[in-house]
Parts: C-alpha cells; structure tokens; sequence
C-alpha cells in the first residue's frame, strides 16, 4: 500500500525562528529554516494518521489543506506534541464514526487528561468539546489503523521512556536520546528512517547531529530524515555536510514509501 508522509512540522519545542533570536538560521530567508512544532501526517487508502498534534497544528492544518483526520497516535505528553489537541474539534464534529480516536500509552493519555480536563470530564462537559476517546497503549503494542499496522517502538527522552512507530517499511523517531537494543532489533530492513536530531552539541534527552548519524549508520536504512531540529542547523549548510542517504526534514516536505 502506497503512502504519503508529509512533515507538519520539523523544529524544536520553540521552534524556528526562536523567538528573541537574531543568529543566522533565525533570520534567514531560507524557508526550509523555519521550522514549526514536530508531527507528520501519513496518507493511505483515503486515511489520514497523525503522529502528534503540536501547538502549530492549526496552522499546520491550513497550510497543508487538512480537512479531515481519521486517528491521531501520541508519541508522548509534552505540550509541543499535544496542545494542538483541541484543533481537533472541527475535525471531530465531523468524524464518520461520532468519535475521533486518539492512540497513546498511559503516561501521555494521563498527560492529554490532565492537560485538556474540560475536554475529557463527564459531568459539566463543555458542549463543542473535542469528539475524542483515548484509546490506552501497552508498550510494544501494535494498532491496525485502516488496514496499516503501527507497531509501537519504545526510546528513550533524557530519562523517560517515550514512544516511536514503525509502520510498514518507515519509522519515525522523535524526540529520542538512545535507542535501547530491544528496539533496535525492531527498526531493521527500513526504507525510511525519521529521528530526532536537535543541534551538534549533546544534549541530555534529545540525540545530536553527530549521534543521529551513527545511529542512521547502525540501523543502515535506505534512506533517513532528521526532524525536530534547533536553530543550531542550517538547512543548505548541514545537509552539505551529509551523505546523501540522509536529508533534514522541513515543513512541508513530503515523502512515499510502502507501509504494507
């Protein structure tokens, strides 16, 4: 089955430009330099799955003519992956099946109640609250979305463990420090490989240029894309320094591949 991954977003928590920052990639004109909040949208079989709903999602939405989303699957609970959440209401007002589905392991279902309570309350419900339900994943679970399988692929963020997918022939890392070997064993023989590569300096619970390389070198996809990446990075500049095997991502960007 042939799919379609557009990447909504490709920046960090404050994304780029940062605000307050005057520095080279802030002000450039290039426009894969500017980067929103990280999440894909992935096409199939007239489907559309999200992987995370950031603050930028409304905008996100409208810029890639959004109309209509069929499931969301949560890679964890901080604000700049779900607090686009409530952007969801148009969409789930008009949701075939009544309900819009939301995917996530229990953390970051806690995190989505907690965050947007109003929503997620039976007494006093705000009536035009978002038409969703949480549906709560085991780790290494695997959901079949509309004939698509999505397995869940745990890695670790600084000293939490968070969640990454594979589906089909692709996998998308975010927000990711290391990859424990039980997962390792799980992202071999990809087409595509999607992960976090925040600037060149190590960070504690992000990967860095350098890691992400070695990582994408270990793995051996055929191809591999970073994501959710500071302003350390200059588009036109690091992708100069790369094999051609790897890429950066950028808003908009879209990329096919089998999922099944």
């Amino acid at each position: 089955m042939r799919v379609t991954l557009t990447f909504l977003g490709s920046g960090t928590s404050m994304g780029v430009p940062t605000l307050g920052c005057d520095c080279a990639v802030c002000t450039s004109t290039d426009p894969r330099n500017r980067r929103t909040r990280p999440s894909v949208r992935i096409e199939y079989a007239g489907h559309t799955v999200l992987i995370d709903t950031g603050p930028d999602f409304h905008a996100q939405a409208l810029r890639e003519g959004i109309r209509k989303v069929d499931a969301v699957l949560y890679t964890h609970g901080h604000v700049d992956h779900v607090l686009g959440m409530d952007d969801l209401r148009p969409l789930s007002f008009r949701h075939k099946d009544g309900v819009l589905p939301l995917y996530a392991d229990e953390p970051t279902a806690r995190a989505l109640e907690r965050i947007f309570e109003y929503t997620f309350r039976t007494e006093d419900k705000y009536p035009t609250s978002a038409r969703v339900q949480i549906h709560r994943l085991a780790p290494n679970a695997e959901v079949d979305l509309f004939g698509a399988k999505f397995h869940l692929i745990p890695v670790t963020h600084g000293k939490q463990q968070i969640t990454g997918y594979r589906f089909g022939s692709a996998a998308y890392l975010t927000d990711m420090s290391d990859i424990p070997a039980k997962s390792v064993a799980c992202l071999q023989n990809l087409d595509l490989l999607i992960l976090d590569a925040l600037r060149r300096d190590p960070h504690g619970s992000h990967s860095h240029l350098a890691k992400s390389i070695a990582i994408v070198e270990q793995l051996k996809p055929k191809r591999a894309y970073f994501t959710h990446m500071s302003h350390d990075l200059d588009h036109a500049a690091t992708e100069a320094e790369l094999p051609p095997h790897i890429r950066l991502a950028y808003d908009g960007l879209k990329l096919d591949f089998e999922i099944v």
